[in-house]
């Protein structure tokens, strides 16, 4: 299974993640990680120093997802931009808020 306008693919199954009682919030592409190293946090207790390297591996996916999403918006962007560079400002004139009555 694989997310819409992401690169990367869908790892854990909604199964796995009912299973490890994952957020619905939290299920993306990086689910995969964030259900080991929610049990190393439960098994040490939520200790800070604990589970440095999963953390750390859950965060960096996070990021990329972050900065692919960042990149695709900053596409479309400029592509609207292009777009409404080539149309002529006489053919998008604004819709008058107030309409002209007839004897007015």
């Amino acid at each position: 299974m694989e997310a819409p306008g992401s690169s990367k693919k869908m790892i854990a199954t909604q199964e796995e993640m009912m299973e490890a009682k994952v957020p619905i919030a939290y299920r993306d592409q990086c689910a995969h990680l964030l259900i080991p190293l929610n049990k190393c946090r439960q098994s040490e207790f939520y200790l800070p120093w604990k589970c440095q390297g999963e953390r750390h591996t859950y965060e960096k996916c996070e990021y990329e997802l972050v900065m692919e999403r960042m990149l695709q918006m900053q596409k479309i962007r400029e592509r609207e931009a292009q777009l409404k560079a080539k149309t002529p400002q006489s053919a998008a004139q604004p819709i008058p808020l107030i309409p002209k009555t007839a004897n007015a």
